[in-house]
């Protein structure tokens, strides 16, 4: 073979082996990417929840509390805060709308859903997050979260030592329900969710 020709087989030789070297480097890198970026991922923190960013919230929820349920929440304690109220009084208000509407803003109350009257038989007429009635404010006071949280606590400031009181017992004297018992049930929820609720934005 002629050494012009030896040469030109060294250089397809040559050009061939670095197409190999380059795809086998193509396919280290796709492989390490393919392993190592969800590796990352998976050890970003996840976004801190901020009260006041809905968005920051856990998709998931809060012992099975979520979305429209935990704005509100956020919106109750956010409310406490304004008034001068910490966590203990946090956790009473989203616990009476938890047992109240279940964290939901709706237009219709005892009535309603049960045909429940008032002590003089007359209709009920409570509405919100917090089931008011008429004599608590208007319809659009009391179908505004904030102001309804705000003519909860104006309530709740005026029961004297409501700090030292057993919770239901508390909300019960601001809410006047059959079952002074009835908001137990939901304190641990109600502290979860504030203490979720609560982390450094």
């Amino acid at each position: 073979m002629s050494p012009p020709r030896r040469a030109q087989r060294r250089l397809r030789r040559l050009k061939v082996l670095r197409r190999i070297g380059w795809s086998a480097v193509a396919v280290i890198v796709v492989a390490l990417a393919a392993v190592l970026i969800p590796l990352g991922l998976a050890h970003e923190k996840p976004l801190a929840v901020c009260i006041t960013d809905p968005a920051t919230f856990p998709e998931a929820g809060v012992e099975g509390w979520q979305g429209e349920q935990l704005v509100n929440a956020a919106t109750i304690m956010q409310t406490a805060t304004a008034l001068g109220f910490g966590r203990d009084g946090q956790i009473l208000g989203v616990m009476t709308a938890m047992g109240e509407s279940s964290l939901h803003n709706i237009d219709y109350g005892d009535w309603e859903t049960s045909g429940f009257t008032n002590p003089d038989g007359s209709r009920t007429t409570s509405i919100g997050l917090f089931q008011q009635q008429e004599w608590w404010g208007t319809a659009e006071q009391r179908m505004d979260p904030a102001t309804a949280a705000t003519l909860f606590y104006e309530r709740l400031a005026r029961v004297p030592d409501w700090p030292s009181m057993e919770q239901s017992l508390a909300i019960h004297r601001v809410q006047i329900n059959l079952d002074p018992t009835y908001y137990t049930r939901y304190s641990a929820d109600a502290t979860a969710v504030v203490d979720a609720l609560s982390e450094p934005c």
